[in-house]
């Protein structure tokens, strides 16, 4: 290397580091993991025929409601606002009656909850970078030929959505085994909020993909959105690497703040079993279950349902204003990413422990949802009460991030992905255990008063995650993270957590 290639390197590195390249990476690639997934939920509406949309009215509103991991869209009424389509336009489109619809745009989670436990463990053993690109590189991919898919044949479009929903089910718990090695413990939590960039995706997405509609068709919805996952992947596996040992353009000052500040709590050889009994006899993995399958209940319900309340009850379609649809999404990253912040300044500057640290914004960001969902039992009358509970709800919420999400990393980080899988599997359930919920409670009333009773299991739902939370959490390393590894007739010697660090 000549002398002034050595000089743009050392620039380089002087304005970016390798953590903050990851940190960039990782922000615009949950932004893209949203974009892949509700593509389709956007475009369906210019895929079919006018009055095949008319027929489902219904889909408009509950049935294009798609629940996400982190967040929830609907799919803009582009027939409404638009002039009556030309006919080589209509033979661009479909005759899909509302089941298709609804089927189509529901099957991409057939795939995505079967990876998200095999997901996180395969990322603990082979590494999180791998796992993580390889998922937003083959759903890119898949994204491509869409289209494609789409026009050949109905039962091959829903193949392509399902094994895109399994390729992006193993991406959010990959994300963990890569801070594990990457971050030290105390930038975790503004590390993690990066999770929450899906919300800012959601704000970003919807307008993009309408004026991509408007301009170039349906098609260039998916040829958009996957062409940018593809360089996002290409950029993903040139600039990141597994681990800093691993990284040829780390510098030495870099890659020792890093070894030093994770320490022992890291193994350099992965675990090659999980110690099943351990994790799940420890209260600490199942404070972190329990709390993020009642938190993720309560979010579903509040995304999916509520906008369902003000208007059949109230007369006010949020849906149709378009600073009150992305205001929720973009104010939940605003909270994850500051409240991350302050609670890893915290932990620095030693104010508050780990432990105490995570219950305090867990605390917070569900026990406001849940109080604000009791003021919701006696204003709610009101749209303006509503819209603004409703936003302050999931605003707070955001501060789970620097709560229990990334607390699997603090009492695990070797097993950090399996955690998280697993609570994101069982909590994957929720959104259809709200949808059955409210549609027990108002399928023949739909008064205001079965409404006060969603809002007061809401309540008590938000409410017991934080006790749970409260009394099972901890932000103490478990002994069982470094299980001795398993003798095997060719091994030399029986390593027990050998630390990330030399």
């Amino acid at each position: 290397m000549s002398n002034t290639e050595k000089q743009g390197v050392t620039k380089i590195r002087s304005f970016l580091s390798c953590r903050q390249v990851l940190n960039l990476l990782t922000m615009f690639g949950f932004m893209l993991n949203y974009a892949l997934r509700v593509n389709l939920t956007i475009a369906i509406v210019a895929m079919v025929k006018p009055e095949n949309a008319t027929k489902g009215d219904s889909l408009a509103g509950n049935l294009t409601t798609i629940t996400t991991t982190t967040t929830t869209t609907v799919a803009p009424n582009l027939n409404a606002s638009s002039s009556p389509p030309l006919d080589d336009e209509l033979d661009d489109r479909f005759s899909w009656d509302t089941y298709q619809q609804n089927f189509v745009l529901g099957c991409f989670f057939w795939g995505y909850i079967l990876t998200e436990l095999p997901g996180g463990r395969l990322a603990e053993l082979i590494g999180g970078r791998r796992v993580f690109g390889h998922s937003m590189l083959w759903a890119s991919l898949l994204t491509l030929i869409t289209p494609l898919a789409a026009h050949l044949n109905y039962v091959l479009l829903i193949i392509v959505r399902v094994v895109l929903g399994f390729m992006l089910g193993a991406s959010w718990p990959a994300i963990h085994p890569v801070a594990a090695v990457w971050i030290p413990p105390n930038e975790r939590s503004k590390f993690m909020s990066n999770m929450m960039a899906s919300s800012l995706g959601a704000a970003i997405t919807m307008p993009i993909c309408g004026f991509l509609i408007s301009v170039a068709g349906w098609s260039s919805v998916f040829y958009a959105t996957g062409a940018v996952g593809l360089i996002w992947s290409v950029l993903w596996f040139t600039l990141v690497y597994e681990t800093p040992a691993t990284h040829p353009r780390i510098t030495p000052e870099e890659r020792r703040e890093i070894e030093e500040a994770i320490g022992t709590s890291t193994s350099k050889k992965r675990p090659s079993y999980v110690p099943w009994g351990d994790l799940f006899c420890s209260p600490a993995v199942w404070a972190i279950i329990i709390t993020h399958g009642l938190s993720v209940f309560g979010f579903f319900t509040v995304i999916n349902q509520l906008p369902t309340f003000m208007n059949q009850v109230l007369g006010f379609d949020i849906k149709q204003n378009g600073l009150f649809s992305s205001l929720p999404y973009l104010g939940k990253y605003i909270m994850a990413f500051s409240s991350s912040c302050f609670a890893d300044y915290l932990r620095q500057k030693k104010v508050l422990s780990t432990t105490a640290t995570r219950k305090a914004f867990t605390t917070f960001a569900l026990t406001t949802p849940g109080l604000l969902m009791i003021a919701q039992v006696f204003l709610g009358t009101e749209a303006a009460w509503s819209v603004t509970i409703f936003t302050l709800a999931l605003f707070a919420h955001g501060a789970v991030t620097p709560g229990y999400l990334g607390n699997g990393l603090d009492i695990a980080p070797n097993f950090s992905g399996t955690i998280f899988g697993l609570a994101n599997t069982l909590s994957s359930f929720g959104g259809f255990l709200s949808t059955w919920m409210v549609g027990a409670l108002t399928y023949e009333d739909k008064c205001y008063h079965q409404w006060q009773i969603v809002f007061w299991i809401l309540a008590i739902t938000y409410i017991s995650g934080a006790v749970v939370y409260l009394i099972l959490g901890t932000g103490e390393l478990q002994p069982w993270n470094n299980p001795p590894e398993r003798k095997k007739v060719s091994d030399v010697h029986n390593e027990e957590g050998v630390p990330l660090k030399n």
